[in-house]
């Protein structure tokens, strides 16, 4: 499917990479079908920043990363109701991100780790959710990238 997106231009998204969020992101229930974006080259997994690029509005963009990246230890406790709808989850198809707030200032950027996206790789719907830890909506993520940065390069 062809996708007009802001910041991308017109791209070709597979239909099988579309991701339902049933009721949408916290504060935009409208939105429902995402794609994430990111450089192909780095793949997936290497990738550290990618793009939650909503497919209802092409205006609308979040970047996001895998908390893990930024946190090893992030391990929420959610809502088993709320991802009864997301279909079977297991370790193997439970795909885990963070909606990032980019500043002037690298040192200033932050994730949410109060609100991640759950997303089933295997039925490609996702939710949103706020989790019952004690986690903060904005975590400095600097130091942390900086550090996973050193490690790789030992």
């Amino acid at each position: 499917m062809r996708a007009n997106t802001r910041l991308f231009g017109e791209i070709d998204i597979e239909e099988d990479k579309i991701i339902t969020l049933e009721s949408g992101m916290i504060g935009l229930p409208e939105f429902r079908q995402f794609a994430l974006i990111f450089d192909e080259e780095d793949g997936i997994e290497k990738a550290s920043v990618m793009w939650f690029q909503c497919m209802d509005d092409p205006e609308t963009a979040f970047p996001v990363m895998q908390p893990n990246l930024v946190k090893p230890d992030y391990n929420p406790t959610v809502n088993d109701e709320m991802l009864s709808s997301l279909g079977q989850m297991t370790p193997e198809c439970t795909y885990v991100l963070v909606t990032l707030t980019a500043t002037d200032e690298a040192k200033d950027a932050t994730v949410n780790l109060k609100a991640p996206i759950i997303i089933n790789t295997d039925t490609k719907k996702g939710c949103q959710m706020i989790v019952e830890d004690d986690y903060p909506v904005k975590f400095k993520i600097y130091q942390a990238l900086k550090d996973r940065e050193k490690r790789a390069g030992e």
